[in-house]
């Protein structure tokens, strides 16, 4: 199928940098702060290309058009405002992104013979790391432009009516509580999967207006402002893959990560990521000092049920009240199972869920399973061993071989 479009207009997709998760910000102020001079290098895969309706290199023109454009953007003075009032935003890192404009020369795109779509950014990760959100958002909108028409919003909006149907029998539900059983509370995790911005603007203040209560945060840090939401996030793989290659012996990377976050924000954004090198060896390296540093955890691969049990468990063998910590699960969720894990853990330990294609990009069309994933950093390889093994991604066995070795991980099944 070959994509054409009776519109020439050009319409930029990003008009505002601040249309990024928040752990973009967090992950670029510590980098900026510790790790300045550090160099990565990023590519993009999609996942699910057979289950595509089109080629994704038809749209490969229009994405140089979007990335021309993205790369004019700068910080408005009410945005760069608001960031000053984040707590965690440091003054001088907010005087930086006054100055903050993206690099065109850092990003390529290429295509092949066979309609695949490459795209590569290799740069200092002060800048590389701040593209990935904006671009998975535009390779998403653009291919789902050619698929839309009435019938596929109409579509989009019965699903989101059942989703407020759910929020507002989860919240009913929830009154008969005790106060000492903790909320249900859903965050928005979506941006990066969007069908389009105009909808994920439109899903969330929809559920948000319906049960502001439970759901009270986004990732997207534009539209936290617009709605007076929370903006939530902590850190990405990205941050604890690039100690593999800053000055430390591997051993000690996920350690040296968590350190760098505790300098960097001596409190706030507690949420540790584990499944870099998978959760059994994450344990390992949390020990008393950092469970009692950080708030929680954060679950993204794996089965959730067995990696909550077994955080709960490694709290209790450190004498420390799990009820007193949260997990936060974002793996591939939709209401229902998110409702399902509070459940689970409820009375156990406090929990919380980002929901991300579910929320955003539920149409009745297969979404595209897109990422843009840190490969190397200073000239070498970098991976995580995640807990399910297919979101594994680099381009050097050995170097993934070694990894397992040094962190005691087998190989998948």
């Amino acid at each position: 199928m070959t994509v054409t479009h009776t519109s020439t207009t050009f319409e930029p997709i990003i008009t505002s940098l601040l249309d990024n998760d928040l752990y973009k910000f967090t992950m670029l102020q510590a980098m900026l702060h510790q790790f300045p001079q550090t160099h990565g290098v990023y590519r993009f895969r999609c996942r699910n290309n057979k289950d595509a309706a089109y080629s994704l290199a038809d749209i490969k023109e229009q994405l140089e058009q979007q990335l021309d454009s993205l790369c004019e953007l700068r910080f408005l003075e009410d945005e760069l405002e608001y960031l000053r009032g984040l707590r965690f935003m440091r003054s001088d890192f907010v005087d930086y992104l006054e100055l903050f404009k993206l690099k065109r020369r850092f990003i390529t795109v290429t295509t092949d013979d066979k309609g695949r779509l490459f795209i590569d950014i290799e740069g200092p990760m002060i800048q590389a790391m701040f593209f990935e959100v904006f671009v998975l958002a535009i390779v998403n909108e653009l291919y789902f432009k050619a698929l839309t028409d009435a019938s596929v919003l109409e579509e989009g909006q019965r699903r989101l009516d059942k989703k407020v149907e759910l929020l507002h029998r989860y919240a009913a539900e929830q009154a008969g509580n005790s106060h000492d059983i903790p909320p249900f509370i859903v965050a928005d995790f979506g941006t990066r999967r969007r069908f389009n911005k105009d909808w994920q603007a439109h899903v969330v203040e929809t559920l948000h207006k319906a049960e502001p209560n439970i759901v009270g945060g986004t990732s997207n840090v534009y539209l936290a402002k617009k709605l007076g939401m929370t903006p939530i996030g902590t850190m990405a793989h990205e941050f604890m893959q690039a100690f593999q290659a800053l000055d430390v012996r591997l051993r000690d990377s996920q350690k040296a990560a968590l350190e760098a976050w505790v300098h960097e924000y001596r409190g706030d954004l507690g949420i540790a990521l584990t499944d870099v090198v998978g959760m059994d060896a994450f344990l390992r390296d949390f020990d008393l000092y950092f469970a009692k540093l950080f708030d929680g955890l954060r679950h993204d691969s794996g089965d959730p049920y067995l990696w909550g049990d077994k955080a709960i468990a490694h709290y209790k063998k450190l004498k420390i009240d799990p009820r007193t910590k949260v997990l936060t699960f974002s793996d591939g969720l939709d209401l229902n199972k998110a409702w399902d894990l509070h459940q689970y853990f409820k009375g156990q330990i406090k929990t919380s869920f980002g929901i991300g294609t579910n929320l955003t990009n539920d149409m009745g069309i297969t979404p595209l399973n897109i990422v843009l994933k840190l490969v190397e950093c200073n000239g070498q390889p970098v991976a995580k061993l995640s807990d399910s093994p297919g979101k594994t991604m680099i381009n050097n066995d050995t170097y993934l071989a070694y990894l397992r070795q040094v962190f005691d991980v087998d190989e998948p099944e």
